[in-house]
């Protein structure tokens, strides 16, 4: 059993990630997402899908990228 980088439970179907040269180890996508997954400048969301980005900043939809004042961005489709 490996214990979850994020919550700490020992869990017998815990799961790795590598991510920048890093590995983590997690017990559920919960706790992956809560951990690893970026915000949205905008709205404060954990961004799981591929949202939109400019300079840098990450947004969740080019809606919240327009209301942060980031142009010419759309959604991908």
């Amino acid at each position: 059993m490996a214990v979850c980088d994020q919550c700490g439970n020992d869990y017998d179907k815990s799961f790795q990630i590598l991510k920048d040269g890093r590995t983590y180890t997690f017990d559920s996508f919960e706790c992956a997402t809560h951990a690893l997954a970026p915000v949205c400048n905008a709205c404060g969301v954990r961004i799981t899908g591929h949202g939109v980005e400019q300079n840098e900043t990450v947004y969740c939809c080019a809606h919240c990228a327009e209301r942060a004042g980031a142009g010419g961005l759309r959604d991908r489709a």
